[in-house]
């Protein structure tokens, strides 16, 4: 009797776990299809502080081609992505792309701390305008709303708001930009 008893708790327990397993698998595999950003969507808003603590809005700077950039201080392919894209920056800042618009890069950092964040864009020469943070690391609205859930990430944004490419990186961004520019 006692080894039937046994049996019978490993076989719920066997089932619990598969059930469990199961169940958390399909949450987050559905939380991620609806938040999943992809080219062709529009880019959703963001509106968070600056350095300064003023707000800036993506959507302030529709009309151009935008650069999303999602970072952190603390994460080490981030910092090693940041010097790629200082290059392609530096080489397409004052560039006129197809229809006179430009490239605006917007930096949304999921850092906690000011100065740490403030000094890592100082340290590695982020010399663009827009650099926005909420500063709750994973709880950022933004990263939230574009599905993020490693980092770095970025995407490219049409002057129409489109996402153009996502999973952006500096190697597959300056193709995306000549494509741009030769069009």
């Amino acid at each position: 009797m006692l080894y039937i008893f046994i049996m019978f708790r490993k076989f719920l327990f066997t089932i619990f776990t598969y059930l469990s397993i199961f169940l958390f698998s399909s949450f987050t595999t559905s939380k991620n299809h609806i938040n999943r950003i992809k080219p062709g969507d529009i880019a959703p808003e963001i509106a968070l502080p600056n350095i300064s603590n003023h707000v800036i809005s993506l959507s302030s700077l529709k009309g151009n081609y935008i650069v999303l950039d999602f970072w952190a201080s603390w994460c080490a392919a981030c910092r090693k992505e940041n010097q790629n894209l200082v290059r392609v920056y530096n080489k397409y800042k004052d560039k006129k792309l197809i229809n006179s618009k430009t490239i605006i890069f917007y930096s949304v950092s999921l850092d906690t701390d000011p100065e740490i964040w403030q000094k890592a864009i100082k340290n590695d020469k982020l010399s663009w305008e827009y650099h926005v943070s909420s500063l709750k690391k994973w709880k950022c609205p933004a990263a939230d709303s574009y599905g993020i859930s490693a980092l770095p990430a970025g995407f490219l944004i049409g002057p129409d708001g489109v996402i153009i490419t996502d999973d952006i990186r500096s190697s597959n961004l300056e193709s995306e930009l000549e494509k741009i520019l030769f069009k």
